[in-house]
């Protein structure tokens, strides 16, 4: 079963899409450059919008241009972990170029990122459901799922490890941090986070797509369905191989050990009220304080006020400031492992490609009655 808010947008789309492919060919060619939509051998519009402000750039390439961008997610460096707008939009057409819709809201915001999805999108992207590509068997919210679930739900997403994954949320940089680290933690290190997300896309003057494809919604339904066989113990063959690396991902006995020896620098990426406890958890029955040790770095920190990952020198700055040092191992926490994950971003551009993320973060931990807690 779909995580509910993709069930829920499911539910409604499918006898819209039923009788829409009753009236029409469902197998449809789109081309992210075009402002048409080719299907059954017969032109129609796309349902391509236009920003209403700010200049709008017509996507115009010659036959010189695109052999030049032919193999560019292979000269992007790993090294760095965002990639452009204005690269992503000349190498939007690229087939070994897969583009990932992650956007996730907190639970009070009350917002549905697949029907947003729906109402404007990356042309071409795909959704990747947060909630519903997790660990089935937990409690906690959006824990990293098996090697197995992850597998078979990027299997059933069309993505291969040949493949450059792009990943953008409609924030700017906040959950697609998230997927960049999920991806990494299962071996595949060719995985950008789009600079400023969807917000950037557009204020750049880029179309986005206001209707999602029949084929992408097929997909998000399928790779949540792959999920839960995976849980139910039905494991088939998946296209997309996973090689996991542990030292990405802290579990809470590992925290607690770190508490006494300090070998990790442990930083949080909560708001200073709420690590401090005197700003209430958004979830129910959860304590607030830090865990004894940590430093606080909120993730706004990271991010310039467009939302954008600040360059090196200015994220140096940040971590000095809080007593990070370079030469030392870190771990990142926040709520649920959505905003540690900012922290490994921007420490990632500073060259720290090993940083771990305490995947249960403070739900778990701040839920537990045996665990130390430190308030301000």
């Amino acid at each position: 079963m779909a995580s509910s808010l993709l069930s829920r947008s499911l539910a409604v789309l499918r006898p819209i899409r039923s009788s829409a492919c009753a009236a029409h060919d469902s197998s449809k060619i789109f081309n992210p450059f075009s402002k048409r939509v080719v299907s059954s051998g017969r032109s129609g519009l796309s349902s391509l919008v236009r920003p209403s402000t700010g200049s709008v750039r017509r996507f115009e390439f010659t036959s010189t241009s695109l052999r030049a961008t032919t193999s560019a997610i292979h000269s992007v460096a790993h090294s760095e972990p965002v990639v452009t707008a204005d690269w992503l939009l000349a190498n939007l057409r690229q087939p070994d170029v897969k583009v990932l819709d992650a956007s996730w809201y907190m639970p009070d915001e009350q917002r549905n990122p697949f029907q947003e999805y729906q109402m404007a999108h990356i042309p071409g992207a795909l959704f990747f459901d947060v909630d519903g590509i997790s660990d089935r068997a937990s409690n906690l919210p959006h824990m990293l799922p098996s090697e197995e679930a992850f597998a078979a739900a990027v299997s059933a997403l069309g993505i291969y490890n040949r493949d450059g994954v792009v990943v953008y949320d409609g924030k700017g940089i906040f959950s697609a941090a998230r997927v960049w680290w999920m991806f990494r933690v299962f071996g595949h290190d060719k995985v950008w986070v789009l600079d400023g997300g969807l917000p950037q896309w557009r204020a750049s003057g880029y179309d986005v797509e206001s209707s999602a494809s029949g084929d992408a919604i097929l997909k998000a339904s399928a790779a949540s369905e792959a999920i839960e066989k995976v849980y139910h113990g039905k494991v088939g063959s998946s296209t997309f191989e996973v090689k996991f690396q542990p030292h990405l991902v802290w579990k809470l006995d590992q925290v607690k050990q770190n508490i006494e020896g300090q070998a990790y620098q442990h930083i949080d990426a909560r708001s200073k009220a709420r690590f401090d406890g005197v700003a209430p958890e958004p979830r129910k029955g959860i304590r607030g304080g830090h865990v004894p040790g940590s430093k606080c770095i909120p993730f706004g920190q990271m991010l310039d006020s467009s939302q954008m990952l600040l360059p090196a020198n200015e994220l140096t700055k940040r971590f000095e400031e809080a007593g990070i040092t370079m030469d030392r191992p870190v771990v990142a926490s926040c709520g649920t492992g959505v905003t540690a994950c900012v922290l490994a971003l921007g420490l990632h551009r500073l060259g720290k490609t090993d940083v771990a993320v305490y995947d249960g973060s403070w739900t778990e931990w701040g839920s537990q009655s045996d665990t130390p807690v430190t308030t301000a």
